[in-house]
């Protein structure tokens, strides 16, 4: 398995998670947890950005991982 199938798993992985904790926070009606359910998604959003940029990076600077 090459870097770029592990980097491209790892933000399938952090994308389902973001939209599980925003099911979750639909779903409660409890106001903190609703708030930390959203505040936990829009972290793990910036982690599918973050994980994104670096996967650009590794397919322009490693065009092996393309494969």
């Amino acid at each position: 398995m090459t870097v770029g199938t592990k980097i491209q798993q790892t933000i399938a992985s952090a994308e389902s998670i973001a939209a599980s904790l925003k099911g979750f926070a639909l779903d409660t009606d409890n106001q903190q947890a609703k708030q930390t359910y959203q505040q936990l998604s829009q972290q793990m959003e910036t982690v599918v950005q973050e994980l994104k940029t670096r996967e650009q990076q590794i397919m322009s600077e490693e065009p092996q991982y393309n494969q």
